[in-house]
């Protein structure tokens, strides 16, 4: 329980003292949208390394060179609140997480969301969701690349067989034409959530994949490009340490 108490104590102290924080990244973006982003991501990879840091969780992270310098469409596998830790501190470039629209009701830690770019799925609703494909088409479209977990939640079985992808996710991809970097996340439920409410010392493997170029996939591949992608990280999941 100790871990568990440094990382909620933390996390809550965070939140509180960059109140200020945030109302300065705020007025800086009226100013300077670009300035805005990258201290804000900054801001959160370092509260994230801290994070990882006392839940003694370390990283061995694999393909981080095949994502390359353009903004992509990052597809991972779901099992753990710590994939969204993880999957930040690892990040090039500015991204923002699809996430469920029940975060955005959480005082601060959503406004830091909205800061780098999150984006709040409500899956309940089919036309809340196409907004926010579209949003994230905008946002790929103006620099800003998108991590999304077509899962569609947390999966709570095996960690090698994912659940199916939701072929819609991957619009974002196929409408602004971004590559898609899919990642394959080895261990992550290990930290917490399999031991609740407990945190864990845990080594987790990361691997980032070759991009996808839908251009150059075959019509069939195009057609079920959810899955395609799905059977690429199970493969991954397979190969990982």
């Amino acid at each position: 329980m100790i871990r568990f108490l440094l990382v909620a104590t933390f996390v809550v102290l965070f939140l509180i003292v960059t109140i200020v924080v945030q109302l300065a990244e705020f007025i800086i973006g009226k100013f300077n949208p670009k300035l805005r982003d990258k201290s804000s991501l900054a801001i959160i990879q370092w509260a994230f390394r801290v994070v990882l840091f006392l839940s003694g969780t370390k990283l061995t992270v694999i393909g981080r060179e095949n994502i390359p310098n353009e903004p992509v469409l990052y597809v991972g596998n779901h099992r753990s609140f710590f994939d969204i830790v993880i999957g930040y501190t690892l990040v090039p470039n500015l991204t923002g997480f699809v996430a469920k629209k029940e975060m955005e009701k959480i005082p601060l830690l959503s406004n830091w969301m909205r800061l780098v770019h999150c984006l709040f799925l409500d899956r309940k609703n089919i036309k809340e969701g196409l907004k926010t494909i579209l949003e994230g088409i905008e946002k790929v479209k103006n620099g800003i690349s998108i991590w999304i977990f077509p899962e569609g939640t947390r999966n709570k079985d095996s960690e090698l067989k994912l659940m199916p992808f939701k072929e819609g996710s991957l619009k974002i991809a196929e409408k602004s034409n971004c590559p898609i970097i899919p990642v394959a996340m080895k261990g992550t439920a290990d930290i917490f959530e399999n031991q609740f409410p407990k945190i864990r010392k845990r080594h987790i493997t990361v691997t980032f994949g070759r991009p996808i170029r839908i251009k150059e996939l075959d019509k069939e591949q195009k057609k079920f490009l959810g899955a395609y992608t799905q059977n690429i990280i199970e493969e991954m999941l397979q190969n990982s340490l």
